[in-house]
């Protein structure tokens, strides 16, 4: 049996630079903060090797768009619930709350400017709240976020540093292509790298020829440094059920360079699973928490779980399974009313396995065959 453990844990983020070449070494002056202490929930095995649960999800969107006056039904529900911004997390809390650590995907920015770059404004959605409501993540057990996608930018570098800010302040670990998140607990480091792929497969990034040089790179010194590297893609088309080629390629990519955990999203669809070399690639886990539409046409998703287990003298990471929580987007029936919510019918939870399965069979040629919801002994 395994023996239950609150530890104490403290939030990390290391710089790495945009252009950083394989040979460089990433040093401690590169540390930016050391981040408020938080708890967080591990179980060692009988051998005393540690074993860690981390739980992801899709795209997770809070607020409004000040410059085209759109999310007023958000607020109106946030006005609801006497303001009180936790309403959000309501019914999902306990599962974040019960794991190491939680990462999602933060599309939209924590921040009060009014700016807005030129090249965002013929966009149809541009996300914003106000910084005080980073607490949604403080308060849910939300350790983690994923801070590269198209909304990042949506308030131009001003609105991003914003972002960057409440978050360090707020003890959350953030990670984009050029910042390392770190997440520390029982002396073990889980990093987190994230890369917004959509358009930028074949970009430069000198000294890297393209995006795919300097994903391989990036993971190799991370992976030289962190027992536990996990890689999140913002990437794939809008409203697709499977992943592209591009995708696939990336995605095994990450694997063979060392990533112990690949996660994706931007398409508002689920996507397959796929065990490649030992390692999961979530092509996409969907919307989770998505203020930019009141009556999206699929609201079905799921919430992503996977266990590490660490060795005690070696620091070695070895995968434990997986679990899936299908879920819907909203607590009513009619309307998305952002309040994320397990889903109890049974024919419903098999309507998105089905799903998922029907399309890695379809797609990948090592989809997995099936999809547990519930952990194997």
């Amino acid at each position: 049996m395994f023996r239950k453990i609150t530890a104490l844990l403290l939030s990390v983020l290391l710089l790495l630079p945009a252009c950083v070449r394989a040979e460089d070494e990433l040093d401690i002056e590169e540390v930016i903060d050391l981040t408020e202490e938080e708890s967080s929930t591990y179980q060692l095995d009988s051998n005393g090797n540690t074993i860690i649960t981390v739980t992801c999800t899709g795209d997770f969107t809070i607020g409004g768009d000040n410059y085209h006056k759109k999310g007023k039904k958000f607020y109106d529900e946030l006005k609801k619930n006497d303001d009180n911004i936790n309403f959000t997390m309501a019914n999902v809390r306990d599962i974040f709350k019960n794991d190491t650590m939680t990462l999602v995907n933060f599309e939209g920015t924590f921040t009060e400017t009014k700016y807005v770059p030129d090249n965002k404004k013929g966009n149809s959605f541009l996300f914003n709240i106000s910084p005080s409501y980073v607490k949604v993540l403080t308060d849910n057990s939300i350790e983690a976020v994923s801070l590269e996608n198209n909304h990042v930018m949506d308030h131009g570098q001003e609105g991003y540093e914003d972002t960057k800010d409440t978050l360090r302040n707020a003890g959350v670990v953030y990670s984009n292509s050029e910042e390392i998140g770190v997440f520390y607990v029982n002396d073990i480091q889980i990093a987190m790298l994230s890369y917004l792929c959509i358009d930028r497969y074949d970009k430069e990034y000198p000294p890297y020829a393209n995006l795919y040089e300097k994903v391989a790179a990036d993971i190799k010194e991370t992976k030289e440094k962190y027992p536990i590297v996990i890689v999140s893609f913002h990437w794939g088309r809008e409203k697709d059920y499977s992943p592209t080629q591009n995708q696939i390629k990336m995605g095994r990519l990450a694997v063979d360079s060392g990533a112990d955990l690949v996660i994706g999203h931007h398409s508002h669809r689920i996507n397959p699973i796929e065990l490649y070399n030992g390692v999961y690639i979530c092509y996409s886990l969907g919307n989770f928490c998505f203020s930019g539409n009141d009556r999206p046409d699929d609201m079905n998703s799921y919430i992503f779980q996977t266990r590490f287990l660490v060795d005690k003298n070696t620091q070695e990471a070895s995968n434990l399974g997986f679990r899936i929580i299908p879920i819907r987007i909203t607590s009513i029936k009619d309307r998305n009313n952002y309040t994320p919510t397990p889903i109890t019918d049974d024919m419903k939870k098999e309507g998105i396995i089905n799903t998922l399965k029907d399309n890695g069979r379809k797609y990948l040629d090592y989809a997995v065959s099936d999809y547990p919801l519930d952990w194997k002994d």
